[in-house]
């Protein structure tokens, strides 16, 4: 995992942070500015910074000499925040915003230019999310497409720490942008999120109206860090064990990450988030991730919602990664594990205790000659393009869309045979036979142990696994459940008419017949 230095020093940040919460001076929030893209309707945009208690500001929204709004508020005390909320504006721009504070006749302006409305995406993470365009196949093509992509803006979070939350970022890595092939391809792992990027980029392709992209991401960081300490004292994660340090080489406190990156960002109206994060859970309180994910997305949820005065979506879509795979020297089932469990246990999402998100499957997307390593596979295209299905889907009503991989509706023993029936609530695409990928849990003697299902015969929703290996009872089966399925875009089991990977699962024999079924743990 690649950790990026404190972009700020500690006195340096102490100043900074010392200067925005005196109220001295009047300001926007440190993440409105020129080329910002502010959500559209139907929610209101909120716009807030920091000035003199008791002073009266007003914002302006115009249009070259036209003015589309005013709002008039004061500044609070003792949190020196003033705050708006604009009315809904249909996607499009160029605006301009302008505040102006009025304190005993002594007036102060200031103006945000080239300001556009639109969906606003927060993308956060560990280092998968945080490759840049530079490190992904084809590096040099991408960067080099952007021109008709203006309308798609960006910014990066600076990688900061905090042991308490904070009101606003203390430092900013990339301000509003439009995209150019030097803030896209920065450097490694240092800006601008290649995920986050072709997400958007796939997004506008389809919705033709402006974009605004937010990436908040530090490598080598485990979700504790990422999480309030709220939702990790619902799942009952100890306050601070010992981490271990192997793959978890970014900070190690818990929240530290959300106090400083994530929920100074909560008084701005989101269209919604995506995540790519997991790899630092691995072997650091794997079992307890299939709360800990779903108690993070419900708590950045409430956060949003109640930061933005209500106008981020209280069930915003929430998109996220499933786990690559990993060339790991050491045979682990943590992986798996943490595939599984950012799930929560179900196989599939969106599912009860986890509504109104998507998820794109990624363990066809293994990297063997990464220079990054094979953690860090390079194909972020089809990352991308997997998760815009899902928003589509999800956050955007499109019907008759399929945005996943075929899910397993029943199976049915046929013991006699020596067989095993699997049926897909989907069309199937057998691309290859695979003696290995499905497993089945073998029973006797109050022993059970895994052993392979080579698939037999199948049809355009089901397939036959043989279980002759098993000389005793079985009770469960599993697809996929290593931590290297299958080589690049080589699974066996796909959606004939988009290329989605069926995902993984587990299950007992017993009850698998529905989808909504519990599976085993």
């Amino acid at each position: 995992m690649v950790t990026p230095g404190l972009v700020v020093g500690l006195v340096l940040q102490s100043i900074l942070w010392a200067d925005k919460s005196a109220g001295t001076g009047f300001r926007f929030a440190s993440y409105i500015s020129n080329n910002v893209v502010l959500q559209k309707e139907p929610a209101g945009a909120v716009i807030w910074g920091f000035g003199t208690p008791g002073a009266t500001v007003t914002v302006t929204l115009c249009q070259g000499q036209e003015t589309i709004m005013k709002k008039v508020t004061s500044v609070k005390a003792p949190s020196n925040i003033w705050m708006v909320v604009l009315d809904p504006m249909k996607p499009g721009g160029p605006f301009e915003v302008m505040a102006q504070q009025t304190l005993e006749r002594i007036n102060f302006t200031m103006r945000v230019h080239d300001v556009l409305f639109g969906d606003v995406w927060l993308c956060s993470g560990q280092s998968n999310m945080q490759m840049t365009v530079l490190q992904v196949l084809n590096a040099a093509r991408e960067l080099s497409n952007t021109a008709a992509y203006q309308s798609v803006r960006i910014f990066s979070v600076s990688p900061i720490q905090a042991e308490q939350e904070l009101e606003d970022l203390v430092a900013v890595d990339l301000q509003w942008s439009k995209p150019t092939e030097e803030n896209l391809g920065h450097g490694n792992f240092t800006y601008m999120s290649a995920v986050c990027w072709l997400f958007g980029r796939y997004l506008y392709d389809t919705l033709q109206y402006p974009i605004g992209l937010i990436s908040s991401s530090w490598g080598g960081t485990s979700i504790e860090a990422w999480s309030s300490g709220r939702s990790l004292k619902a799942c009952g994660v100890p306050k601070q064990g010992s981490v271990p340090s192997d793959m978890v080489t970014g900070p190690r406190k818990h929240s530290v990450l959300w106090n400083a990156m994530i929920y100074p960002l909560c008084k701005m109206t989101l269209k919604g988030v995506v995540w790519y994060q997991g790899e630092s859970n691995m072997n650091y309180n794997t079992d307890l991730y299939n709360c800990t994910f779903p108690a993070l997305i419900e708590d950045w949820r409430q956060t949003f919602h109640h930061g933005s005065q209500g106008q981020t979506e209280q069930l915003f879509p929430f998109g996220f990664v499933q786990l690559s795979s990993y060339l790991s020297k050491i045979r682990s089932d943590g992986f798996p594990q943490i595939r599984w469990h950012q799930t929560a246990d179900f196989g599939y999402v969106p599912n009860p205790k986890m509504p109104n998100t998507f998820m794109a499957v990624a363990m066809d997307l293994c990297d063997r000659d990464s220079p990054f390593g094979s953690i860090h596979p390079r194909d972020k295209q089809t990352v991308a393009y997997r998760l815009h299905l899902g928003a589509r889907a999800l956050a955007y009503g499109e019907k008759n869309l399929n945005f996943q991989g075929p899910l397993p509706e029943k199976t049915e023993l046929l013991a006699h045979k020596g067989l095993l029936n699997v049926t897909y609530y989907q069309e199937i695409q057998v691309q290859k036979r695979d003696n290995k990928i499905f497993e089945i849990s073998c029973c006797s003697d109050h022993q059970c142990k895994w052993l392979p299902a080579s698939m037999n015969t199948f049809s355009t929703q089901s397939l036959t696994l043989t279980i002759n290996s098993c000389h005793g009872i079985v009770v469960a089966l599993r697809y996929a459940w290593t931590t290297w399925p299958c080589e690049y875009k080589q699974c066996p089991l796909y959606h004939p008419s988009n290329a989605l990977p069926a995902p993984p699962f587990i299950a007992f024999i017993t009850d698998v017949p529905s989808h909504q079924s519990n599976v085993a743990k």
